[in-house]
């Protein structure tokens, strides 16, 4: 009886310690915020275009698998907001990370959660419909040449 109850106690204690840490990690970034952080968390499509040619940013959509099967813009990475908490780790910590969606809603809670975890993070403020008003015509073209990526043809 004792060992189950010293079990039970000890599976308590190792579920609750990974909470714990999460929420003292968020609390810690937001008695760090300031106009300086607010700024910092933020990038447009241009600022975004820039960063990705430079090689400093990485962009990751996190719309849902439905949405980007229905339009993806072809280059970044996908992960739903929804998969974040166990795929985060597959981000590099040596770039700049822009979350985006359509918006900018779940994008900027997928923000907060990666600087929660330590990362550089900033969400997209025109969202992806920003970005693809950005990218049409000459501009793509232009924009998937500067970061080395090839001219798919035609089918």
């Amino acid at each position: 009886m004792k060992r189950s109850v010293v079990a039970s106690l000890l599976l308590l204690a190792i579920s609750v310690i990974p909470a714990v840490a999460a929420e003292e990690a968020f609390d810690r970034m937001l008695l760090k915020f300031d106009y300086d952080t607010r700024a910092d968390m933020k990038a447009s499509s241009k600022q975004l275009l820039k960063l990705l040619v430079e090689k400093k940013a990485v962009l990751v959509d996190i719309r849902f698998p439905e949405e980007t099967r229905a339009w993806k813009m072809g280059f970044g990475l996908f992960i739903p907001l929804n998969e974040l908490p166990k795929r985060y780790h597959e981000l590099p910590k040596d770039k700049i990370i822009v979350t985006a969606c359509p918006h900018k809603d779940r994008s900027s809670i997928a923000m907060a959660f990666l600087r929660s975890k330590g990362y550089n993070a900033r969400y997209l403020t025109d969202g992806l419909v920003g970005l693809a008003e950005n990218l049409r015509g000459d501009s793509a073209k232009e924009f998937l040449e500067d970061i080395g990526r090839q001219h798919e043809s035609r089918q």
